[in-house]
């Protein structure tokens, strides 16, 4: 299945996410997801649903469940909360590591929700998420505003239609239809060798040096590659900071 944009509705079944006078992150966020998803539908996208019911995947089952389906993009609906009630408000944008896709799917769509009336608190790189980790494609997540904060939910509720539409249109803004086809995908391969461990002592090292990498298999070899630069030329980068550090590199594409 040819499936374009992933959507997921954070938290969900016993997991009820943050929770303001018997009000559930989880129900708030599964509702906005599939009237997005709707709205993208409309405009001619592929969408597929971490979740369409109130049930509940586990961050990590989430984040396989969107590579499974091949998805080019995945977005992630939530809502924050402050520490003291109606002490914050404001939409953020949460990505793994910030580069030019990502920043700037997440700045549009936080630049939509600010004409609708959210404080735009821009957006942050958080590397500890699973769901932007381990994700194998370009993934935000989407605070849309907090849930604590009686101004901000007074938006959610009589402006729903308009927050729906301005978040598809920075979507679409991001990713226009045209431009969907998937296009080359670079890594950068530090080493190939014969035996699995070999290569997962390989990626370690360079994991604690802050990479993210994978092993390739490739019989009767596996790879260790690096990064997911969307361009030749950010492959060219990666590749002199990995040679910089003394690795004997070569791009790939898959």
């Amino acid at each position: 299945m040819d499936v374009d944009i992933i959507l997921d509705a954070g938290h969900g079944g016993f997991d009820n996410g943050a929770s303001y006078m018997g009000r559930p992150e989880k129900d708030d966020v599964l509702r906005l997801t599939l009237a997005v998803g709707a709205k993208l539908k409309e405009a001619g996208y592929n969408v597929y649903y971490t979740r369409t019911t109130d049930v509940y995947n586990s961050p990590t089952e989430k984040a396989a469940l969107a590579n499974l389906s091949g998805g080019k993009y995945f977005i992630s609906f939530h809502r924050n909360s402050a520490m003291e009630d109606n002490l914050y408000n404001g939409v953020q944008t949460l990505v793994y590591q910030h580069n030019p896709t990502v920043d700037t799917l997440a700045e549009n769509i936080n630049r939509q929700l600010e004409r609708v009336g959210f404080k735009n608190l821009g957006v942050e790189e958080v590397p500890g998420l699973i769901v932007l980790r381990k994700t194998e494609m370009p993934a935000v997540l989407v605070e849309v505003g907090f849930l604590n904060s009686d101004l901000d939910n007074q938006l959610f509720d009589e402006k729903f239609d308009a927050i729906v539409d301005a978040i598809a249109a920075g979507i679409e803004e991001s990713i226009p239809l045209s431009a969907q086809e998937i296009t080359e995908q670079y890594y950068v391969q530090t080493g190939l060798f014969k035996y699995d461990v070999n290569a997962a002592y390989q990626l370690e090292r360079l994991q604690i040096l802050g990479f993210d990498g994978t092993i390739h298999y490739e019989e009767p070899y596996y790879g260790v590659w690096i990064g997911k630069p969307k361009t030749l030329d950010e492959a060219v980068m990666l590749q002199d900071e990995l040679r910089q550090k003394g690795y004997s590199t070569l791009i790939v594409s898959a």
